[in-house]
């Protein structure tokens, strides 16, 4: 299906650091199907690794809604989290 195929491209793209497409590829493919929380995780990891820590939360956060049982998501929420306070510590 074509959400499928939206995240395998983001996922290829992601692998190759080209961030910026891998993120529309996943938005397209929770666009195509928004229920899916496969893409929302990628697209948090991806924002997660750029450092916006409050984007890639969001995503995190509609993937466990969308999925309680989705335990990477829920530990990479927690790492935003400590992550986002521990930059606030250093002050940038």
């Amino acid at each position: 299906d074509l959400a499928a195929a939206l995240n395998d491209r983001g996922q290829v793209r992601y692998l190759r650091v080209e961030f910026a497409a891998a993120v529309r590829d996943f938005t397209a493919a929770i666009e195509c199907q928004p229920a899916f929380e496969v893409p929302y995780y990628n697209r948090g990891l991806v924002r997660y690794r750029l450092g916006d820590f409050d984007e890639a939360m969001k995503d995190f956060r509609k993937v466990l809604e969308l999925n309680p049982q989705f335990e990477d998501a829920a530990l990479s929420l927690k790492q935003a989290i400590l992550d986002k306070e521990e930059k606030q510590k250093r002050g940038y």
